[in-house]
């Protein structure tokens, strides 16, 4: 596999990445098996390939990299282990999303404290204007809301449309987060 792992990383990641109908039937089963390892949570495939020289920010066709695959489905040992060999926490994908604005979304806070801990800015935004905070004060996420907050997140930044996190959390009727964000000095 060594070899293999070698020639991919030569071949098609290091170099502009060639149109799919370009990558022969054994390549494109590889690159399946390494993000469906990210998506899976296999954490020791994803080490031996990453200890073999796999790039830690390997994005698919939407640009989601292996840690926002990862992190948006509850990985977090694997996060650990694409953050310990160089992943971006704040590598965007395709629509401006971050690894911590998908935890948010999803209601993970392991997955988010791990991004956090690996160098995540609480108030990273996409194109839109929205943060992790927003993400989870828009889904009553108030356990993330909080860990964000505790790590210095902005409840006074506002999206693209000029809506706060607060806003954000009464326009979803999101109780819980609307009452802390409320008590929140923005």
């Amino acid at each position: 596999m060594t070899n293999t792992m070698e020639q991919i990383v030569e071949q098609n990641v290091e170099q502009a990445s060639p149109a799919a109908n370009q990558l022969d039937d054994a390549t494109l089963a590889f690159v399946r098996r390494v993000f469906q390892a990210a998506r899976s949570g296999d954490t020791p495939t994803m080490a031996e390939l990453l200890a073999q020289g796999l790039p830690p920010n390997l994005r698919n066709e939407r640009g989601d990299s292996l840690l926002m695959l990862a992190c948006y489905h509850g990985h977090a040992d694997t996060a650990r282990i694409l953050l310990a060999h160089g992943a971006d926490p704040e590598l965007m994908n395709d629509a401006g999303q971050t690894p911590l604005a998908g935890a948010a979304f999803k209601g993970d806070a392991e997955v988010a404290t791990v991004l956090l801990d690996g160098g995540a800015n609480p108030d990273t935004a996409g194109p839109n204007g929205k943060t992790a905070l927003m993400f989870a004060a828009m889904f009553n996420r108030e356990d993330i809301a909080r860990l964000l907050l505790s790590r210095g997140a902005d409840p006074a930044l506002r999206d693209a449309d000029g809506v706060s996190p607060l806003a954000a959390a009464m326009r979803m009727a999101a109780a819980d987060t609307a009452a802390l964000l409320s008590k929140t000095p923005a």
